[in-house]
């Protein structure tokens, strides 16, 4: 069965999220007498700091692009050598055979620059094939086995920079699954600790009512403060 695809729950940046759990996390501390009679203690503000612990240490969707591009482009580095490998053999290759002839496109390199990766792939092992199959009746073209042994060589080095590059995106897809996972888990618990945090101050003080209300954007909670601090400047 098809595992199904793992959601964002919240709907602002990883870091407003993580900012806005480490600021709550002090509030808790702070009303840690409050909290106390809602079971939430001390175990549990040290479970909540673990959770962002471990979310800080998730590597970012940036670091994972950036491997993914570094493997892109080792991989498109690793395309050209093994063009320019099969170009030497077909160079020789054409000197004896017209590029039109049955024999010179048994090498299956016709429009090569327009191949993709995997139809380059197959045309690097197809020359090794019909060049060690061929190399006695081309020996007159200066073709010889370490021309056909680079193109094998390159043609290896190619697959495995595919490989990698694969593997990078593969891994950036499960980081990515387990980011949103651990971001939920987080949000969870800041939802719960600002909805404790709102009933306990809920009648009593309104500034700190204010404490645990979640904010979808930096700015949000930037014009919240303001509007606070005018407010609370206006009753001294």
């Amino acid at each position: 069965m098809k595992k199904q695809a793992v959601t964002r729950e919240y709907n602002f940046p990883d870091a407003d999220l993580y900012a806005q759990c480490l600021e709550r996390i002090q509030y808790i501390k702070r009303d840690k007498k409050e909290f106390a009679s809602y079971a939430y203690g001390s175990d549990k503000i040290k479970a909540f700091e673990a959770i962002c612990k471990k979310f800080s240490g998730l590597p970012s969707d940036d670091e994972l692009v950036g491997d993914q591009m570094e493997a892109t482009d080792k991989k498109n580095v690793a395309r050209e050598k093994l063009k320019t490998a099969i170009r030497s053999v077909m160079t020789r290759v054409s000197s004896k055979y017209n590029v039109k002839s049955g024999h010179y496109r048994k090498f299956g390199t016709y429009k090569m620059n327009d191949m993709s990766d995997p139809k380059l792939l197959l045309c690097g092992r197809r020359v090794v094939r019909v060049s060690n199959k061929m190399l006695v009746f081309l020996a007159d073209t200066g073709l010889r086995q370490p021309h056909v042994d680079s193109v094998q060589q390159a043609t290896a080095a190619f697959e495995n920079a595919i490989h990698i590059q694969q593997d990078k995106v593969s891994d950036r897809d499960i980081a990515v699954e387990k980011r949103i996972e651990v971001g939920n888990e987080l949000y969870k618990e800041l939802v719960m600790v600002c909805n404790i945090g709102k009933d306990v101050w809920a009648e009593s003080n309104k500034s700190k009512y204010e404490n645990y209300t979640i904010y979808e954007s930096n700015n949000d909670q930037k014009k919240a403060r303001k509007k606070r601090l005018k407010e609370e400047a206006t009753k001294k």
